[in-house]
């Protein structure tokens, strides 16, 4: 699945562009960029340790942005999604139980991965306290979900013994599952 642009290949569009890719991908929901990413790494076209990195990075960037963004305009987000309102009580309650956890584990809930911050944001809990357990989880979340990627590399090396051939694909075929299930995930919640 070589580029049509001379001179193009795979390997070179990935290690051009991967890492921006990734980290904007990662500023939003950013999991099946991020499994890409880890295949990628696997495949040898992006360090590993830069792909965690970078990843770990966007995400605590986007989760902090979208607590500030409930701190500053809480009250105007949540007359803009009235829904939110009634998710907003729930994590509240569960913010009063469990606030560290929730914190961390709320970038793996999905549906929840953009307005779990801004609701935290209109909660008490103090910007230092979502910081820390912020770039804890994003660092969780980046090892887990990178690593998804990693072990689809290893089970395509076992599957395919000339995966070079059929790479391509397999990219391909990873960013259209990705697609296709966000996709389905944005139609059921509505």
């Amino acid at each position: 699945m070589a580029s049509d642009l001379p001179g193009m290949t795979l390997a070179t569009l990935i290690e051009t562009h991967g890492y921006w890719l990734l980290a904007v991908g990662c500023l939003l929901e950013g999991e099946t960029v991020l499994i890409l990413a880890g295949f990628a790494a696997h495949r040898g076209y992006l360090n590993p340790a830069a792909v965690l990195a970078v990843a770990a990075t966007a995400g605590f960037a986007g989760d902090e942005f979208y607590f500030w963004l409930g701190r500053r305009r809480g009250a105007a987000v949540l007359r803009r999604w009235p829904a939110l309102t009634q998710q907003a009580e729930r994590v509240q309650r569960l913010l009063a139980r469990y606030h560290e956890a929730m914190i961390i584990g709320l970038r793996f809930a999905y549906g929840l991965r953009m307005a779990g911050p801004v609701l935290m944001g209109t909660t008490p809990v103090p910007a230092w306290r979502f910081a820390v357990f912020n770039a804890l989880g994003a660092l969780l979340w980046a090892v887990l979900i990178g690593s998804l990627g990693w072990l689809f590399g290893d089970v395509a090396e076992a599957m395919f013994v000339h995966v070079r051939r059929v790479e391509g694909w397999l990219l391909l075929g990873l960013a259209v599952a990705g697609a296709l299930f966000w996709w389905l995930r944005k139609r059921w919640h509505r």
